[in-house]
Parts: structure tokens; C-alpha cells; sequence
């Protein structure tokens, strides 16, 4: 490649913050795409899709090769996500199932599940490196290359407007979307820094503990196993908790050892038979993968786990669902001793309003 900028590049990055940042008039806001993080480089029939750990996708989606030489300028670098929709909403898990090894299954799963590219900034046009550029004319050069409604490379809505950028976020999380992104207008490109602003959803939740995995340091804990009751009874893993300070894991380690028990007589014993096998839980391997103790990511992480009696209840703070499980890691805080187990079901979830992922993507 010849273009100005060269991958690989580390992505610029964005820092939690509570609540949007007040508007002073130099702020911009975007929905918060649930995908996978890439920077498109296209120089003439030559593309790259690059990840944000700087490793490539392209082989992984060959859909997306094809439709940046359809629908991208000869000569550019685009930033953005890759989604995959179901209907009219994300669905991130499908989307994990892209990355598989082998190339008869990628050239599969692109036919079957093709996945799109959500742009909403430009890093470089023919010979220009725009890196230097404030943002605000970033954004102008990249709705230029955007003359329809588009294909599978897509233009991200945009705001000036607080009050509109906050009716998005309580509406559109139900097309997939967690949160927003807030972007000064005068923000030159920098890679790998958190100088963007994200404001994601946060919701509580009480749930089941029903196991843990040891840190690999050693014999403390380092992520609590979180489950909920269906409507049939069934306990479902739904998640782990694994944010605490290592004196904090090893004091988690006294207070499960009495909820210690067998596997045999665990609701998850039988995860590591086939799904039909399990009763159809939802299971700690995974919620596609229940019949696995291997990480589709590290075929050397094993996600077996201890197993505990699912009689203690946590309050954890979650931003949002994929499917039947918490979409991100959740935050403990604080034991329920004054809540059931059978009473931690999925009725007590928030469900958001949906909206058409088109409605979104119109402007």
C-alpha cells in the first residue's frame, strides 16, 4: 500500500464519564456501535481491515473487502464498526462467531451471516493524511463519500444537539446500541488515546452465585459465575463478575468455601454434555458453545470452573443484554441476603423500547 497512513493503527478511544458532558457548542454526539472496533485501508483493489489490537481482520471478512472496493473511494482510510444484523438489530454473539479458523467456514458464515460497516471517522482521502484534522471537518469529508442510503458500508447518524443526543440514548439501545459517544469538534485523530467521551446504560440486577473461576495468580477468585431463573425453573449462566482488588478475591474465597458442592449435583453438571443433553441452559462455556470448556478466543483458557450451591444473591450493575446474557463483564454491589434465589428471574430485567436499526441509519 501507498497511502499516507500505513496499517497497522491502534484506533482512538474514548473514557467513561456519568452522564453526557454538558454542551458548550463544540461537542459532537454519535450512537455507540456494538461490534467490532476496525479502520478500513483501501488502496485500489488492496484492502485491510484492521482490528483495535492492530491485528487483521480481512480474512475474516471477505464481504466487507468486496464492499469496500464497491462503495469506498479508491484511495482511503475509514474508522468504524463492524455489526452484524439480525433483522432490525445487532447481534453481537453471531458476530463472534465470524472469527473462526477455518476458511471453508468463513467463506460460510460471510454468506450466511454478512456483516456491515458502520464509518464515522476519516483518517485519510487520496494523498491527504487528515489525522492533524479537527474533527468536525473530518466528519464533513466522510458524509461526502456517502451519496445514498448505502450498502454494507454505512455512514453514522450525527448531532450537535444534547437534548436529541439524549433522546438516542434511551432509544436506540433497542436496535443493539449501548450508549453514546461525544466527540469535541476540534479533536485532531490520536491513536490508541482515550480523548473521545463514552456515556454507556447501567442497570441493576439481583442474581444467582453459582460458581467461580481461580485467578491465574492462584487459589482466589477471579470471576464469580452469575445465573438466572427462567420461567420453567431453569437456572441459566447469564455472566460473571470480575472486577475486584486482589485482597477482595482472596477474601470472596472464605465466604463461598460453605456454598462449596459437587458437580453431579450442580443445575450446570451437565454443561459439558450437548446442549439437548443440558436441559437447554444457558451454560458457563458459553451461550452457543455449551458443550465446550475451551474459549472460542484462546483454545488454551479453560473456562471450566468451581461449582458452588446456587444459594447466594448479588446486586450487580450491567449496561445491557445480548440475547439472555449481561452484553459486558458485571460490577458487583452488594450481597442480597434478604433475596431468594428462585426469586432472581428475568422478569426483573428492563427491557428498552426497540427501534428500527433503518430509522437510525437513514440520516
Amino acid at each position: 500500500m501507498t497511502l499516507p497512513i500505513e496499517p497497522p493503527v491502534a484506533p482512538m478511544l474514548a473514557k467513561a464519564v456519568k452522564g453526557l458532558p454538558a454542551q458548550d457548542g463544540t461537542l459532537l454526539y454519535e450512537p455507540k456501535w456494538d461490534g467490532f472496533r476496525c479502520i478500513i485501508f483501501r488502496d485500489g483493489d488492496e484492502v485491510y481491515l484492521g482490528s483495535r489490537n492492530e491485528r487483521p481482520f480481512t480474512r475474516y471478512f471477505p464481504e466487507l473487502v468486496e464492499a469496500a472496493r464497491r462503495e469506498l473511494p479508491d484511495r482511503v482510510v475509514v474508522d468504524g464498526e463492524i455489526v452484524l444484523r439480525r433483522g432490525q438489530v445487532l447481534d453481537f454473539d453471531a458476530l463472534q462467531q465470524r472469527i473462526h479458523p477455518a476458511a471453508s467456514r468463513v467463506k460460510l458464515l460471510a454468506e450466511q451471516t454478512p456483516a456491515s460497516f458502520i464509518a464515522f471517522d476519516l483518517l485519510a482521502l487520496g494523498d491527504d493524511n487528515l489525522m492533524e484534522t479537527p474533527f468536525r471537518r473530518r466528519r464533513e469529508l466522510l458524509t461526502g463519500l456517502f451519496g445514498g442510503s448505502g450498502g454494507s458500508v454505512r455512514l453514522t447518524p450525527i448531532t450537535d444537539d444534547a437534548d436529541l443526543a439524549g433522546r438516542w440514548f434511551e432509544t436506540f439501545e433497542g436496535a443493539g446500541l449501548d450508549g453514546i459517544v461525544v466527540k469535541p469538534g476540534d479533536l485532531p485523530y490520536e491513536p490508541d488515546r482515550r480523548t473521545m467521551f463514552k456515556v454507556k446504560h447501567e442497570r441493576t440486577a439481583d442474581v444467582v452465585v453459582a460458581g467461580y473461576r481461580e485467578h491465574k495468580k492462584g487459589p482466589i477468585v477471579g470471576s464469580l459465575l452469575l445465573g438466572l431463573y427462567d420461567d420453567a425453573g431453569r437456572l441459566h449462566h447469564v455472566g460473571v463478575a470480575a472486577s475486584f482488588p486482589m485482597t477482595r478475591r482472596a477474601e470472596l474465597i472464605e465466604e463461598v468455601k460453605p456454598y462449596l458442592t459437587d458437580l453431579a449435583t450442580h443445575p450446570w453438571g451437565a454443561w459439558m454434555a450437548p446442549a439437548a443433553e443440558a436441559g437447554g441452559e444457558q451454560a458457563p462455556g458459553g451461550p452457543r458453545r455449551p458443550g465446550s470448556n475451551v474459549s472460542r478466543w484462546n483454545a488454551k483458557k479453560d473456562l471450566s470452573f468451581i461449582p458452588l450451591r446456587p444459594e447466594l444473591v448479588m446486586e450487580v450493575a450491567y449496561d445491557h443484554m445480548e440475547g439472555e446474557r449481561f452484553r459486558h463483564t458485571a460490577q458487583f454491589r452488594r450481597w442480597r441476603p434478604d433475596r431468594t434465589p428462585e426469586s432472581c428471574t428475568y422478569e426483573q430485567l428492563e427491557r428498552p423500547v426497540s427501534y428500527d436499526l433503518d430509522d437510525i441509519l437513514a440520516g
